[in-house]
């Protein structure tokens, strides 16, 4: 007598589903090569604009391109994640492909990783690419110590997650893709005004400074200057020093807050 033994598959786990589907998003980005060149391009073509026009000493051995550099990074963050994320899921959602994913075992939590590895993968190569322009053309120096070397890759981790993650809750706010730009657009570049990414922080009026300060690029700005900058322009900034323990706290803040709205409120289908 005989006996037939069934193996039962492991299904695999979220994190494995989702690290596949991030594979997936690198190579469906890498096919728009409209967007590739634009999405690493246009930090660089800011830089060079803003590092010609403005060559002067903020203070002494700080050039405009050298601050610029730190808040075009942190803005590349909230760009590449936030901006991208919040216009995309939208036209996503519209053409079917959300709700075809529904359809398979993959779950949102798999959907959200995949996210935040396509924004990290594209960050990278977005920060390797302005430095590499901004040493070459414009004498932007990367720092020695390791500490802030430290401090760069928390941020550009957890920086990378919290905007994904506000990004996907931010996606339910358009009420279709081709609307989604014209909502989403004017709050990024407003936030970018306020949070000292154009401009010296402490030279906004204070209550710019004060209305940024709720957000998490104002965070992830100053943070980028604590690495980029000489510890002397600390007492530039509105406390007089980097604020660097307050920075991590608040932007793991916005990060489990927006996990936590993108979870409650994430559609796969078109809204109603």
């Amino acid at each position: 007598m005989t006996t037939d033994k069934v193996s039962a598959k492991k299904v695999p786990s979220a994190l494995t589903i989702g690290i596949a589907r991030g594979g997936l998003e690198i190579r469906q980005f890498l096919r728009q090569r409209e967007s590739v060149v634009f999405t690493l391009a246009f930090p660089i073509m800011l830089l060079g604009i803003f590092g010609s026009v403005f060559t002067n000493e903020l203070t002494d051995g700080v050039t405009f391109s050298q601050y610029f550099v730190a808040g075009m990074i942190a803005s590349g963050l909230v760009n590449t994640g936030f901006q991208q994320l919040a216009i995309m899921i939208p036209v996503e959602r519209d053409f079917g492909t959300l709700k075809r994913l529904r359809g398979t075992p993959m779950p949102a939590a798999s959907y959200f990783i995949g996210k935040v590895i396509v924004v990290f993968v594209t960050m990278v190569a977005q920060v390797f690419l302005l430095l590499i322009a901004g040493i070459a053309f414009f004498g932007v120096n990367l720092p020695t110590d390791p500490a802030k070397w430290l401090t760069f890759t928390w941020l550009i981790f957890l920086g990378s997650a919290a905007s994904t993650s506000l990004g996907i809750a931010f996606s339910v706010i358009p009420k279709s893709g081709r609307g989604a730009s014209a909502v989403v657009s004017p709050v990024v570049i407003i936030l970018q005004f306020f949070s000292g990414v154009f401009f010296v922080f402490t030279d906004l009026p204070g209550w710019m400074q004060q209305v940024a300060a709720i957000f998490p690029l104002k965070w992830m700005t100053q943070g980028m200057r604590s690495v980029f900058l000489p510890d002397s322009f600390a007492a530039r900034e509105v406390a007089g020093n980097w604020e660097t323990g307050r920075t991590f706290v608040i932007i793991l803040a916005w990060f489990i807050a927006g996990m936590a709205i993108s979870i409650r409120t994430f559609k796969w289908d078109q809204q109603k």
